[in-house]
């Protein structure tokens, strides 16, 4: 195998350790030298190819939303829909929401690779404010702008919660939550909901 590829390999089976070790324990739990027994490799390769163990974490992150962003794709016309598309994300890839709230504990402030991050909800916003009916040429900040922004939050939060909280679910819903066809159920109540949230803003903005 030439040495290039042996190097990419080498880091994807580091990245894919890795990214199992930081869902289960964030970075303060996740250890290096279980990363690399996984990995097949030493501990030393790990600080040669990210540096650091928060180095490797912040790769991980990366990596996690961009693979993120391409299963969810952008917010569609029928954003109702939309927010059952990353209901069925979070609950099919647990994993990606579990680091994502890793983060949110271990960073204070600012994020690895912040500016590009928050470019790609900038055209998330973009792309919902279109798809409500705004005006193409609507500069960044303006109303419908800022409406549409809190309106994906929120999309988001109804739909990620009983992912991110299960214990919450469970004591609210009880066994029905784990009932046969319950999580289709939930879905289609998500949907509902995020129907009549959008509804009236889409008829507001049209």
């Amino acid at each position: 195998m030439p040495r290039t590829e042996h190097l990419v390999g080498t880091r994807a089976l580091l990245l894919a350790a890795a990214r199992d070790e930081f869902a289960a324990h964030g970075m303060g739990g996740a250890r290096v030298g279980r990363i690399a027994e996984q990995a097949g490799v030493s501990k030393e390769r790990i600080y040669g190819y990210f540096g650091s163990k928060e180095k490797l974490f912040a790769a991980v992150i990366s990596e996690a939303l961009t693979e993120h962003a391409t299963l969810l794709g952008p917010p569609s016309a029928d954003l109702a829909e939309y927010a059952g598309r990353i209901y069925d994300l979070h609950r099919r890839n647990p994993h990606l929401l579990r680091l994502m709230m890793w983060e949110a504990l271990y960073y204070d402030g600012g994020l690895p690779n912040e500016q590009p991050r928050t470019a790609r909800y900038r055209d998330m916003v973009a792309t919902l404010s279109e798809a409500l009916g705004s005006q193409s040429d609507t500069e960044p900040g303006s109303e419908s702008d800022t409406e549409a922004a809190s309106t994906l939050l929120a999309l988001i939060g109804l739909a990620i919660l009983p992912t991110a909280f299960p214990q919450i679910t469970r004591l609210i819903l009880g066994t029905a939550a784990d009932a046969p066809g319950g999580d289709d159920e939930l879905r289609a109540h998500i949907v509902r909901l995020a129907r009549r949230m959008v509804t009236p803003l889409s008829d507001a903005l049209t």
